[in-house]
């Protein structure tokens, strides 16, 4: 009885531990975002204010304000809600089609297309070679730019190969006899069966696309064609915004800051993908289980 009434007071103080040790850790982890939060919100005159802020001094939207105020960010926006959905609409069919491929075991030279496959994750041309291939592929200022290059994706084929080799080959056969040809097979069977790693790969490739800024950056000169993250960037990059001249900038007047517009567009752009992102956070889980190697 004094063994069960020790381990029991053992157990519960391990978990009371455990729960305080996951509050400090998302205290810890949400206070940044909350402190983003407030300086968007702060009044001009308290945004140098020293210490914790954990309510913003003299509420003030006007960053919020000033920033939907100018068209680019509805720009930006367009663009990039255009390229998450369609970047991560194309990878989903390309990754899907090359690794079922892959996953039949009567393919010619398999085993040496996945590993020159697994050869591109760890090697791959560099920037500079890159940069020369969109250039001479006539991609240079267009969102194709920003899709045609990770279509296809070593990882994620790898990935949804292993998933797919977990189907009974009887599966497919039967399909075969009562007359179905491969494509039949694979759009109309395999693939509806394979939603668990469709939605693992359309949410990767989509978190991805939504974060990218260094390849637009690169690729792109217009304003017109600018993604979220590089307007972020662009702003972070200059101290004053003025739509009217030939850079990226929003009118800093006596409401708002530097640093307060630059915490709004910060906010404005990574609000999107945190509201989805729970809905979601499960995939990641089940695309880890999926990673599991297979023959």
């Amino acid at each position: 009885m004094n063994t069960y009434r020790s381990k029991s007071l053992l157990s519960r103080s391990f978990d009371w531990f455990n729960i305080g040790l996951m509050v400090v850790l998302s205290l810890l982890f949400l206070y940044p975002f909350w402190n983003l939060i407030m300086l968007s919100m702060t009044a001009p005159a308290y945004v140098d204010k020293l210490g914790l802020r954990l309510w913003a001094d003299g509420i003030n939207l006007a960053s919020y304000k000033q920033l939907f105020s100018s068209d680019i960010i509805y720009i930006a926006y367009r663009n990039t809600i255009l390229r998450t959905v369609l970047g991560a609409g194309l990878t989903v069919i390309v990754t899907m089609c090359a690794a079922y491929s892959l996953s039949r075991r009567d393919l010619p030279f398999r085993n040496a297309i996945t590993l020159f496959m697994l050869f591109t994750i760890v090697f791959n041309g560099g920037l500079i070679p890159t940069y020369l291939n969109i250039r001479h592929l006539g991609l240079l200022n267009s969102m194709w730019a920003l899709i045609l290059p990770t279509l296809a994706n070593a990882w994620y084929i790898i990935l949804a190969r292993n998933f797919l080799m977990g189907f009974p080959k009887e599966l497919e056969d039967s399909a075969l006899i009562d007359g179905a040809n491969p494509v039949q097979v694979a759009f109309r069977i395999i693939f509806p069966l394979s939603m668990p790693i469709i939605a693992v790969i359309a949410l990767w490739s989509g978190v991805s696309h939504w974060n990218a800024w260094f390849d637009a950056m690169i690729y792109l000169r217009e304003k017109s064609d600018f993604v979220l993250q590089l307007l972020v960037q662009k702003i972070f990059q200059q101290d004053r915004i003025d739509t009217t001249s030939t850079g990226i900038y929003i009118q800093i007047t006596t409401e708002v800051t530097n640093q307060s517009v630059k915490a709004a567009t910060i906010i404005a752009a990574i609000t999107p993908i945190i509201a989805v992102y729970p809905f979601l956070q499960k995939y990641f889980a089940k695309g880890v289980m999926i990673g599991s190697l297979k023959g």
